[in-house]
């Protein structure tokens, strides 16, 4: 029978410049993505809405045989607005070298480095923040009580 120690997973060196590391990687693995903002998310919402409703309509389910037919149809809406967003900026990526050589700023990778650095602590201090709440809440991973062995 294995050892319960052998499953654990290693956790490596915490203390670590993952700043600088992820900015290593940057070349290979960060590339900038089209989003559609503001009105453009309204309007293709409202466009779903009505085609949801049309449809649904066509096939015989309207608000008088579904009250609740519109929640269905906004919901449902925003899941499309956002698989077809998602498609577009899946197909539209830059990698950093392609932006930098578009703009002609040589500092992004600079400022993206920075602003890892900012969030990176700013989420330990989140989780810090959050510790006296634990154990209560890690009170269900606990080994169940005949695994303690």
């Amino acid at each position: 029978m294995p050892d319960r120690d052998e499953h654990r997973m290693p956790l490596g060196a915490i203390e670590g410049d993952i700043t600088t590391e992820l900015a290593g990687l940057m070349q290979r693995d960060l590339v900038f993505v089209a989003r559609f903002l503001g009105e453009s998310q309204h309007l293709m919402q409202s466009h779903f809405q009505q085609f949801i409703l049309r449809e649904l309509a066509a096939a015989g389910f309207t608000d008088e045989t579904h009250p609740m037919i519109q929640a269905f149809a906004d919901r449902h809406a925003i899941l499309l607005r956002d698989f077809v967003f998602a498609g577009v900026s899946l197909s539209r990526q830059l990698r950093i070298e392609e932006l930098e050589w578009l703009t002609g700023d040589t500092m992004i990778r600079v400022d993206i480095w920075d602003q890892l650095g900012s969030h990176i602590d700013t989420a330990k201090r989140q989780f810090r923040t959050q510790l006296p709440g634990l154990p209560a809440m890690l009170e269900a991973w606990k080994a169940p009580s005949g695994d303690n062995q």
